[in-house]
Formats: C-alpha cells, structure tokens, sequence
C-alpha cells in the first residue's frame, strides 16, 4: 500500500458463487490511484472493470485483500460507515443514469445531501446552481422522463458533484449516448479533473480512455497494463476537500422520508388503495361492531328502565319453590310504609295479585288483577295513555277504580274510550279512571290483560287478606343497588325478628344484560381484528411486491449514501402510513354506515366510542409497524451491487 495515494488496492480477489464452483472474477490485483488523477479502467466485457469499479466505489466488498481510502481500511468498515464514504467521498456516473423517476431534477440532485443531513434550504439552492452549471437551468422541475439521454446524464453528474465528489466513478459515461452528446459528457469530465476531481472512468472505448492521463487494461481479472498517457493534456489542480457531517438532524430524516414514502404512494395510488381494502373493512367493522353494541345495549337497557329497572322486590319465604311461602304472611302495608324513609329509596309499592274474570255487558275474558299503591305505575315505569292514576284517598277509602292496560282495552272495548265505563272484577264492579300506554320492553310486548285496583279495594272486597303478597322498591339511579339490598333486608329482618322472606334484585338483568351485549361485541371485534390481520398480511405482501419492484431505487439510494436504517425507516413509515389513511377511510366508513343506518329506520342508533376509535388508530399503526417491518427490514439489507443491476 501508497500511505500518500488517495485510493489503494492490496491483494484482492473477488469471487462469486456459480452452481458449486466459484467464479473468480478480480484475481490478485494491486492499484493505487493518487488524488487529482483521472484514470481510465479498460477491458473487454467481462474483463472485471465493473467489479473493480464497484469495489473502488464501496459498493462491494472484495473476497480477499485490502482496500484503504485515505489510510483507512474499509474491511473493517460496517454497512453504514460504507455509506457515509458513499455519501461523502464519491459520486457516481452510471451508464443507465439511475435517476428516480417519480423525482424531478433538483429532487434527484439532492438526494446525497438529504442523507448527509444538509439543510433543505442550502441543498435546494447547491441543486439549482449544479444543475445551472451544467446547462439545465430550464429543465429543474423536469422528471427523468421529460428529459433527453443527454440531460440525464447530465443530471446525474450534478447528482454525484452534490456533496463535493471529491472521487468521480463513471461507468461507461458515454454508452448510452449519441456522438454529440458523448463529447459534451467527455468535455465536462474533463472540466472536472481541471477543477481537482479524481475521475476514474470505466470503459471499453478507447476513444474514451484517452481522456485519461493514466489507462488500466483488465483481461480475466488481471491487471495487463497500467501506463501513463501522453495524449492526455488536462491540468490538475488539488480539489477542495468537503467536510464530512457526522450528524444527522432528526427531524429532516422524517420529513424527508415520509415525503419519500408519500411519493411513492401517489405514484402507485391503485396498489396503494388495493393495499388499504383489507385495513379499511377491518377497522370499519371493529369500530362499527363496537358502536352497535353500545348501541343495542343502550337501547335494551333503556327499555328494561321503561319496565322499571334498578327495583328489589321482596316475597314471603325463602325462595322460589319454597312451598312454605303460602303459609308466611308476614308483609304487611306497614312493611312498605317504613321502606318508604329509607334515604335510597326513590317509591315503594305493595302488591296483592289475583286472577279471575272480567265482564263488560255480554263480554267476559279471563286477566289478572293486581292491587298496588299509588306509586306502583312509577316503580314499574307506567305512563298514562288516557284519564288518570288514583290517588292517596282512594286508597284510603278503598275505592273501586281501576286503571287498565292497553290490551284490556282493545279486548273489551275495540276501540272506543274506555274511561268512566264500569266493568266486574268477579262480582265486584270498578270503574275504569285511566288506561296506561302499551309498554315494549327487551321481551317483546305482553299480550296478558292486566287490571289494577287499589290494594286495599283488592285486600278488603276481593280476597279478605291483611298481608300483602310482595312489596316492590325502586332505588334512586345514584343508589348502588346491592347496598340497598342489604339495607332492605336488615330492616325488614329487624320488623320481622327473622329472614322469613327473600329478595329478587332486577338489577341482576340489566348487569346481565350489559355482560351479554359485551360478550357478544368482544365476540364480533375479535372476527373484526382478524380481519385486520389478514389486512395487515395483505399489506405485508403488498409491501414485500414494492420491495421487489423497487430494488433498482434502493440501490440508487445506497449508492449516494443512504444509510440501512434510511431504507428501512422510508419502507416503514410508507407501511404505517397506508395502515392509518386505510384506518382513516375505515372509521369515515364506519359513521357511514352509522348515517346509513339511522335513516333505513333502525330500532336503535349506533354509539361510537372515542376509545375504539383511538384504539382503530393504534391499531391501524401497530399493523403498519409489524407487517411493515420485515419488508423494510429486506430492503434495508439490500446489497447495493445486486439491487443496482437489478431491471
């Protein structure tokens, strides 16, 4: 090794698998090339000229032997120090350009120093004075494809100067291009060496290797002839020498690479929206399953109230089947008089129930009659369709009113009023003072006929009983329900001296109720989340397709410098990015279907949780990380040479 050449080769081999033998492509070759030279690399096709080329350029590693750039071994370098000598030293020329075709030129140019870290406003102007200087100065917002061979090569040589160059590697620089256009290219490789660059050129055109003041002729990997040559009459000059940046600003990283990964997604925007489908119906169904629970649970829950929920009644006995109960007659009125006080007791009614039948002139039908209190209809959630409810007088004074349900209505009166209209209860005749509106509740509405009297009217004329069958409390909304259970109990054990009766707590149905309805939602998001996962697998595959289709770009981008972690935080962030517009669309769909819903008529509304919603979002971002990660991952790991020479 030359300690005072810029560029130094030691002993190297490189050797590629074919089949089970191994093709030895660079065998023992030993350079060094000075700073300020311009040097041409000639060969035959399959010489190894691009081999070596790519190996100077940091591009490949070799299989065997040293390579030092400025004193440094680069055997010891890792991938990301072999990108920073990419972005910082060297510059590429590619026979086939590599432009980014969804970039226009100053875009292009830029790319080295965005992975350098440089400040968008500096790099901008760095672009259009390059691109300026090279005769482009009306083609800065061009794309690749509104440009000529010639104007892209030129761009490309704008590219590779961007952060200094201070080494020119150009592969066959005139290949692609027609006489004129060649000449133009030669000349400004020319002015170049003038201006200090180190060029080396790599061709099979002698015509072009005699630009260079030194030629390099490779045949089967060896190093056949290295000369000076005396045609070349360029001045060198000593370049000036770029300081490298060693930081990255954080924030221009992101910036940069989710406008990267925004591109790409508008440039494929069916793949794109494709690749969204399976994250949109996830995410609606998730949020819109969710809603409709709320929502169905709202709405059973709110017809139990109409029933009168949050109520405890209270039985003789010790339970249901208790055929001892008959015998008990314990409950009295006075019983329901002292629940009254209770400070969570929000009405309390006694109940006496019989059966029997009901006339009206030639109509007779068979109903239950019920005496209650005056507050029973507020307990059980009654409201009046026609005349009125009885009052504390007509209790007192065991008054033969009755209030009727709808049912008996229609049943006995087909339609007219029913008010003022006196009907027998067995024999006893009670005048109807008031009709109560049809009650639905979560169990359909009952077709039983329904009487109610006074339960002193039922007590004294009917069944000559002084105890009561049941006694129902209604406890206040802010009341816990199993609290004023046990302070029911405690004080009716203390009247009675004993637990001879039993309590049956509704409030158990609406608990049960609300343990259904969110059993059967967790039910229903659990299909909803698989959904998703097949989304987030579908992005995967969709992502890995890009990967694939977009190898060439990766390898333009490791070769102006851009570090593992660039590609894969640009492939991850375009992963998360189509997760959460496709979660996005998915909760617009979603209150969608909720609008749709609400005007088709349905028997409840959907409510939407802000929680599932900010779940979808945190879903929609998880399935972006996790199904994105291992195709960036695979980008990331790209090798440059074979991502470059991939079509």
């Amino acid at each position: 090794m030359n300690e005072s050449s810029l560029l130094s080769i030691s002993g190297v081999y490189r050797s590629f698998s074919a089949g089970e033998q191994q093709l030895t492509v660079l065998n023992d070759i030993n350079l060094d090339i000075n700073r300020g030279e311009m040097v041409a690399i000639v060969g035959a096709s399959g010489s190894g000229k691009s081999t070596l080329m790519n190996i100077l350029g940091c591009l490949d590693k070799p299989s065997k032997g040293q390579y030092f750039i400025n004193g440094q071994d680069t055997s010891t370098m890792d991938a990301d120090q072999l990108a920073q000598l990419r972005r910082e030293h060297f510059g590429f020329i590619f026979q086939r350009y590599h432009l980014l075709g969804d970039l226009d030129a100053v875009g292009n140019v830029e790319i080295p120093a965005i992975y350098a870290g440089k400040d968008k406003k500096q790099r901008t102007e760095r672009a259009k004075s390059l691109l300026s200087r090279l005769g482009l100065a009306d083609r800065l917002d061009h794309k690749p494809g509104q440009l000529s061979g010639g104007q892209q090569q030129r761009v490309s040589v704008a590219r590779a100067l961007m952060n200094g160059g201070d080494v020119i590697l150009a592969d066959e620089p005139t290949g692609a291009l027609d006489s004129h256009s060649g000449k133009e290219m030669m000349n400004l490789l020319q002015e170049l060496h003038q201006d200090g660059h180190t060029i080396i050129l790599v061709t099979h055109d002698m015509d072009v290797a005699n630009f260079a003041d030194r030629i390099i002729e490779l045949k089967d990997g060896v190093i056949i002839r290295d000369v000076e040559n005396n045609q070349s009459t360029t001045h060198k000059t000593l370049p000036e020498v770029s300081t490298p940046i060693s930081s990255w600003l954080n924030w221009d990283r992101y910036i940069e690479a989710f406008k990267m990964a925004l591109i790409a997604m508008l440039s494929h925007r069916l793949r794109t929206f494709l690749t969204m489908l399976g994250i949109i119906i996830g995410i609606a169904s998730v949020v819109s399953v969710v809603a409709l629970g709320a929502g169905s649970q709202q709405s059973v829950l709110e017809n139990i109230s109409a029933m009168g929920t949050n109520t405890i009644d209270v039985r003789s006995g010790s339970g249901f089947g208790d055929r001892r109960s008959a015998k008990i007659r314990t409950l009295t009125a006075q019983d329901s008089e002292s629940l009254k006080v209770l400070p969570y007791v929000d009405s309390v009614t006694p109940s006496i129930s019989s059966a029997g039948t009901i006339r009206y002139g030639n109509q007779a039908v068979s109903a239950s009659f019920s005496g209650v209190g005056v507050d029973y209809f507020r307990v059980r959630g009654y409201s009046l369709a026609d005349g009125q409810f009885w009052d504390d007088t007509s209790e007192t004074e065991m008054a033969q009113q009755a209030v009727i349900d709808d049912n008996t209505r229609k049943s006995l009166f087909s339609g007219s009023s029913a008010i003022g209209k006196v009907i027998f209860l067995n024999d006893l005749p009670v005048r109807i003072i008031g009709v109560t509106k049809a009650q639905e509740s979560a169990f359909g509405i009952s077709d039983s006929l329904n009487v109610w009297v006074p339960y002193t009217t039922v007590s004294a004329r009917m069944v000559g009983q002084q105890y009561l069958d049941s006694i129902t409390v209604r406890i206040n909304e802010s009341a816990s329900s199993s609290a004023a259970e046990q302070g029911i109990i405690a004080l009716l054990k203390m009247r009675h001296g004993t637990e001879d009766f039993y309590t049956i707590n509704t409030d158990t149905i609406r608990e049960s109720i609300e343990k259904t309805t969110q059993t059967m939602t967790l039910l229903i998001s659990a299909i909803a989340v698989i959904s998703l996962i097949v989304g987030g697998i579908g992005v995967m595959n969709i992502m890995l397709v890009s990967v694939t289709e977009r190898t060439r770009e990766i390898g333009v981008r490791m070769a102006v410098g851009a570090r593992q972690s660039d590609i894969l935080l640009q492939f991850l962030i375009e992963a998360v990015l189509v997760c959460l517009c496709g979660g996005a669309v998915g909760i617009g769909l979603a209150y969608l279907i909720g609008q749709i819903f609400a005007i088709t008529g349905g028997s409840f509304q959907m409510i939407y949780s802000t929680a599932s919603i900010v779940a979808a979002f945190a879903c929609s971002t998880l399935i972006g990380i996790l199904f994105g990660f291992l195709p960036a991952r695979n980008a990331a790991q790209l090798d440059p040479v074979d991502a470059l020479a991939r079509e």
